[in-house]
């Protein structure tokens, strides 16, 4: 169980980190993203990033 909440947690926060980049227009990737520059995603990205954090943390303890 522990080796796939760190699995896990790494996918959320890599994910959330892209959502970040995407929604603050610092990520242009896909090209034709609806997410682009819009502030409400980068917003979703750092609550993701934020779980994928307390996941790995769990996950090591």
């Amino acid at each position: 169980m522990r080796p796939a909440l760190v699995i896990l947690g790494i996918l959320a926060l890599l994910v959330g980190l892209l959502w970040i980049g995407q929604g603050t227009g610092y990520v242009n990737w896909p090209r034709s993203s609806f997410m682009i520059r819009q502030i409400q995603w980068a917003w979703y990205g750092g609550a993701l990033a934020v779980v994928g954090l307390l996941l790995i943390w769990r996950g090591r303890r």
